[in-house]
């Protein structure tokens, strides 16, 4: 009887640190993601995208139209969030660097 006790609270001590070390981790990723969705974007015309941008989409994308666009700026590094639409009318959000690299 001694002996069933003594896993019981062995397992039950196990699955509290694990509990506490999973929570930990849950605040993290909430950290790290709430930090990432922070830039501010603002909406621009689809004539101020630079032409090193538009270029980078239409590789990446062919056949591809720019339908909105906004930029943002962190560290003196621009980052573009552009709207695409196919032919068959699906948009797509994706993101360029001011070199014209998509971001993901």
């Amino acid at each position: 009887m001694k002996k069933v006790l003594v896993v019981m609270a062995v397992m039950l001590g196990v699955g509290c640190v694990s509990a506490s070390a999973l929570e930990t981790s849950e605040d993290s990723v909430k950290t790290c993601c709430s930090q990432a969705t922070q830039d501010k974007y603002t909406k621009i015309e689809i004539s101020e995208i630079p032409e090193v941008v538009k270029t980078g989409v239409e590789k990446a994308y062919p056949d591809q139209t720019i339908k909105e666009a906004s930029v943002a700026e962190k560290d003196g590094a621009k980052t573009y969030k552009l709207v695409i639409t196919s032919k068959e009318g699906t948009e797509s959000s994706v993101v360029f660097n001011e070199k014209g690299e998509e971001v993901k």
